[in-house]
């Protein structure tokens, strides 16, 4: 079994190990989802909190983690009687990004189902997690399929497998620990609200805290057993101290006039919802449990608003995750009443400071560093460590804005976005699971069947019955039952919807520099990209102007990092629109390799003008080849065509039929627009036939 780094030894990051060590004392207050930069040590920080859980009482040989004081009167391998039962560690399960939902939930053997009547079950990593931690990294790429099935157990306390009719159902109460990186997309507002309490972290930019994250990774790497063994009193204290807060929770009394202050700050930020009350109740009753007090103070409700708001307060994906302190301390002094006295706290070095007392505030131990009770672990570098100043952490520094050059003008902000009409690729693909385009997928209706290729995961039933049937009585069937062989089972095939990658090619030449026409049409562009994000959508992000193109930003899921390059994009200078189409084309050929399945949708706003760039010749021909290449090679496209005026010269139209797509205006991209319906991009294919017709004449 390999050495996990110790929690006790990381450094810094202080609101990530108090909200962790909050949920090991109290797991109703509903997990972590820990948001961040890279290599911030977010994992090994949720990986090192497993260590320190108390063993788990489970009935013996129960694969799905019965409590023998209480167990499961319907678990599949019960029924169970009540006795002592054995101990194990705590688990902490992982979900990979890539599972299967069957890996998750557990799966059924079919064939056994339908020929013998018989259950076997085979547990998935729901079943394994159960009284223990899940722990997701990169919980915001898991796959939308997988989500509605781990929101279903968290809410549930349970889990069912269901295959045609043959149901299991075990019990999966896991605390939840995700970890993100908001550059790679943001998640959906209903897994969002699932977790309890959110942390934004940050590498630290004081230097001596730096230096000594690197002097103690390289201690562990060198020899993580001795390392480890460095660390085992902090550790043994600190998981004390768990155990202590776990059985004062029960104590802990909540007043009304400290609930008063929970309802009326959820109530002043405005969050969704009664799941956040309940959630700053349960982490202010942990907070004081952590201290070791009895009652619930203002200030234990001001770190559980600051722990538990931040993420619930998000209206849309564009909108930066925080908390208005100056409004928080408003609003609980409002409704402020009496605090409790809290208890006493016992010295650090005092004869007296034992149980719970051990590692608390100030001692320099595991909890210890953290403001009014608040504990945390420590800063040393082994059993006797010298403090580490902890500096305010440093603010993620904003993009710098481009400077708009010669001939250019400042960027303009982006006009309100609003909802737009559904833009798809034409056909059926089989590219990850998403809300644009139609696409075989493991979830959607039912549209035929076919002989599974490997393992069956979805029965097709009436097919199986119709294939087996006709060899019922050379296979001398004599009872009721139905005598199924392999080969007679089908695998039911699925239409749903798949994520694309939309490539955003924008015109920001003079020709589009007018300040209000640019902030309709960075409004526009932001609608689609709220529009990518709710469609499960990659997204790029390509500008032309001046004598070329750049790829502002590569293909990813973050529509935020999008939306944030388009709203810092100057304008000005010539039009190369060839270069900004061959610089999309070559984008493509790319993300082709890297991901053949997913389809891509262009998307080119512009008004048509093309006045040069760096290549010699005529623009608008050198416009109208590059975008044949793109209709070569079938590639889906709208234009978005910006121009305006009284007098309007369809270059934009144009340009859409050479590119095999279709062209809108900015009016009938909204899909409140009275002019023009619901339009797919497979409109524009007839106008690109017909023109290949006169060519071809």
């Amino acid at each position: 079994m390999s050495t996990r780094y110790p929690f006790t030894a990381v450094v810094g990051m202080d609101d990530l190990r108090l909200a962790l060590l909050l949920n090991a004392v109290s797991p109703a207050v509903g997990g972590v989802l820990v948001r961040g930069e890279k290599g911030t040590a977010k994992s090994t920080a949720v990986r090192a909190l497993a260590e320190l859980l108390p063993a788990v009482p489970v009935v013996a040989g129960c694969r799905f983690s019965c409590d023998p004081a209480s167990p499961d009167p319907g678990c599949p391998d019960g029924p169970h009687e009540a006795g002592p039962g054995a101990e194990r560690p705590a688990r902490m399960v992982e979900l990979p990004v890539g599972a299967s939902e069957d890996r998750l939930v557990g799966s059924l053997d079919i064939e056994k189902a339908l020929a013998e009547g018989v259950k076997a079950f085979e547990p998935g990593l729901l079943a394994d997690a159960h009284r223990g931690i899940l722990y997701v990294d990169e919980v915001n790429l898991l796959h939308d399929h997988l989500i509605d099935l781990l929101l279903d157990a968290a809410a549930m306390g349970f889990s069912n497998v269901e295959r045609e009719g043959v149901s299991v159902r075990h019990a999966a109460r896991f605390l939840l620990v995700g970890t993100m990186n908001p550059e790679e997309g943001e998640l959906r507002p209903q897994l969002l609200d699932r977790f309890g309490l959110t942390v934004e972290v940050a590498a630290s930019r004081d230097p001596e805290q730096r230096v000594e994250v690197v002097r103690r990774r390289l201690a562990f790497e060198d020899d993580p057993a001795a390392f480890a063994a460095r660390w085992a009193d902090e550790e043994a204290a600190l998981r004390g101290r768990i155990i202590a807060a776990r059985a004062l929770l029960p104590q802990v009394t909540l007043g009304d006039a400290v609930l008063l202050q929970i309802a009326a700050t959820c109530a002043a930020f405005e969050v969704d919802g009664m799941r956040a009350d309940i959630v700053m109740a349960r982490t202010a009753t942990a907070l004081a449990a952590w201290a070791g007090r009895t009652e619930v103070t203002s200030e234990d409700v001001r770190q559980a608003a600051l722990l538990a708001l931040p993420h619930r307060r998000r209206r849309s994906p564009f909108d930066a995750p925080g908390l208005d302190e100056d409004k928080l301390d408003e609003t609980l002094e409002q409704f402020k009443g009496e605090d409790p006295d809290p208890d006493p706290e016992p010295e650090p070095d005092g004869p007296d400071d034992g149980g719970p007392g051990d590692g608390g505030p100030g001692d320099g131990g595991p909890g210890g560093g953290g403001p009014d009770g608040g504990g945390i672990p420590p800063q040393g570098d082994g059993p006797a460590p010298e403090d580490v100043p902890a500096p305010e952490e440093a603010p993620v520094p904003e993009p710098a804005p481009q400077r708009a050059g010669a001939g250019e003008r400042a960027a303009v902000k982006a006009a309100e976005p609003f909802r737009t009409k559904v833009l798809s690729v034409p056909g059926l693909g089989e590219g990850a699971a998403g809300r644009r385009s139609r696409a075989r997928t493991e979830h959607g209706r039912t549209t035929g069947s076919t002989r599974p290729r490997g393992a069956l995961t979805k029965l097709h039933l009436a097919a199986t019955v119709q294939a087996a049937a006709p060899h019922q009585k050379a296979r001398g069937r004599t009872g009721r039952g139905l005598v199924v062989r392999r080969d007679d089972l089908r695998q039911a095939t699925r239409e749903g919807r798949e994520g694309n990658l939309v490539l955003f090619a924008v015109d920001a030449s003079g020709s589009m520099a007018a300040r209000q026409r640019m902030s309709a049409v960075k409004g526009a562009v932001l609608s689609l990209l709220l529009d990518a994000y709710q469609r499960r959508d990659k997204v790029g992000l390509v500008t032309f102007r001046g004598r070329d193109a750049e790829v502002a930003l590569p293909p990813t899921s973050s529509v935020d990092a999008a939306a944030a390059r388009l709203e810092q994009l100057p304008t000005g200078g010539r039009t190369p629109l060839s270069a900004g189409l061959l610089k999309a084309h070559d984008v493509l050929r790319v993300e082709r390799l890297r991901d053949p399945s997913r389809r891509p949708l262009l998307v080119v706003v512009t008004d048509g003008r093309a006045t040069g760039g760096r290549a010699a010749g005529d623009p608008v021909a050198l416009a109208a080849r590059a975008a044949r290449l793109h209709a070569a090679e079938g590639t889906a496209s709208v234009v978005v065509d910006c121009e305006t005026g009284p007098v309007r010269l369809g270059l934009a139209g144009r340009l859409a039929l050479e590119l095999g797509g279709t062209a809108v205006t900015l009016d009938e991209l909204r899909a409140d627009a009275i002019a023009g319906l619901v339009r797919d991009v497979q409109a524009g294919q007839a106008g690109h036939a017909a023109q290949a017709t006169r060519r071809a004449a």
